[in-house]
């Protein structure tokens, strides 16, 4: 997934990095800036509409946003986005320290932990956000919502893609832990308080710990706000439990009944 806050900044200047080079004729020198200026253009307008969808989501996903200056004063989910978009940004330029210091920072005043490395796509809503922690190489798809106390985070000192993938548009409850380099699928849901360490289908529900799928027949979206309404997995194992003994118990008055039936003939 790239990014479209990679180059936001400009390059650093050519005397912290190589020689100078020699100049260019006039022609080509105008020809690289229209080409470097088109870049920038577009780069601009690609980072103003992602802002645009994670300023918009907040509505759309939280029915205590009242009034814009609101969410732009009052929302750490957004504060520590912003922080993040920058710090990656400078990360994928490669600049030392200053992407970390930013996502330090970011801590600090949000609570929020997001590694600069990490990849989260437009409209990601971090709700409530206290104790979220967000590793180097998670991806977090577009749309997606993630409620306090969320890990997304590794399982050893194992080194490359060792964090969660998120599809668009999961769900991810309070509390909850996805580790390692697992798949969650669109749509998928993560119960609170789950540990997930094995891959979530998408459209399907992980709950408990650690976590099981359940997934629907349908593939009918529900609602985001509705991530309280995730299935039992105890009831559903006691009930699977009675079906099954109530199966047996029909089986074995068959049984009796022939076993009934067969001495009668033979007397």
């Amino acid at each position: 997934m790239q990014h479209p806050f990679t180059p936001l900044l400009p390059a650093f200047p050519d005397r912290f990095t190589k020689k100078r080079q020699q100049p260019q004729a006039n022609g080509q020198s105008s020809e690289l800036g229209s080409q470097r200026s088109q870049t920038i253009s577009a780069l601009l307008r690609r980072s103003w509409q992602t802002l645009q969808a994670d300023f918009r989501i907040i509505f759309e996903r939280d029915p205590a946003a009242h009034h814009w200056l609101e969410v732009l004063l009052c929302y750490p989910g957004f504060h520590a986005i912003l922080f993040y978009r920058l710090a990656h940004g400078l990360h994928l330029r490669q600049v030392a320290l200053l992407p970390r210091l930013l996502s330090h920072l970011a801590r600090f005043l949000t609570g929020i932990e997001i590694h600069p490395g990490a990849t989260i796509g437009k409209g990601v809503f971090i709700d409530h956000g206290m104790g979220v922690v967000i590793g180097e190489t998670s991806i977090v798809g577009d749309y997606c919502l993630i409620y306090q106390g969320v890990t997304l985070g590794g399982t050893g000192k194992e080194t490359g893609k060792r964090h969660p993938t998120l599809g668009s548009h999961v769900v991810v409850g309070a509390g909850a832990k996805v580790l390692g380099n697992i798949q969650v699928g669109d749509y998928a849901r993560i119960g609170a308080g789950s540990i997930v360490l094995r891959e979530v289908p998408a459209h399907c529900t992980a709950v408990g710990v650690p976590g099981r799928n359940i997934c629907r027949t349908n593939n009918l979206q529900r609602c985001p706000l509705e991530h309280g309404q995730v299935p039992d997995v105890e009831a559903i194992a006691l009930q699977s439990l009675l079906d099954r003994i109530e199966s047996l118990e029909q089986q074995i008055q068959r049984f009796t009944k022939l076993n009934e039936l067969s001495n009668q003939s033979s007397r």
